[in-house]
């Protein structure tokens, strides 16, 4: 995420995992903040900016959203139609990161708009260079702009020629 100075949001709610990703993140000196909810309606409330994320400066639009499948009170599947039904959210890039090697739940990330989905690997090692990667390739990456509603641009039938 490097050189691109956005946040990203980690939806996770194990703290093994959590502790791991902080220690890859520090490892690697990414130098893009994490911010890290626990549950799927904490993850929408985040993205929403509602709730206890409604201060300003509580909860910067990320850049990218690392989602786990299974987290209590909404899982990550019902948190990712929800991202791809909202107008302000559909084009957050979503990388569905988890456990679950079920062809069942790839299949459905991917339907519902996933950008990637990725099996957490086994291993500190392994999982720290699946981070780094997961770096590397989002520094490459072009992003959409902050701003995710419909182009203003766009000229109606109603609109004076001109």
């Amino acid at each position: 995420m490097g050189e691109k100075a956005f946040a990203v949001l980690l939806a996770e709610d194990d703290e093994h995992d959590i502790v791991a990703t902080k220690r890859a993140w520090k490892k690697h000196g990414i130098a893009n903040p994490l911010y890290i909810v626990n549950n799927g309606e904490e993850c929408l409330d985040f993205l929403r900016r509602q709730g206890k994320y409604n201060e300003p400066g509580a909860a910067p639009r990320p850049g990218i959203l690392l989602l786990d499948i299974k987290m209590p009170k909404m899982d990550g599947l019902a948190v990712l139609r929800h991202i791809r039904e909202d107008e302000k959210l559909r084009r957050l890039p979503v990388i569905i990161l988890t456990t679950s090697r079920a062809e069942e739940d790839r299949f459905k990330s991917y339907d519902l708009g996933a950008n990637a989905y990725i099996v957490k690997p086994v291993g500190f090692g392994n999982f720290s260079e699946a981070v780094r990667t997961i770096n590397l390739f989002w520094e490459l990456v072009e992003l959409p702009e902050e701003h995710h509603g419909p182009n203003q641009n766009i000229i109606t039938d109603s609109d004076p020629p001109g």
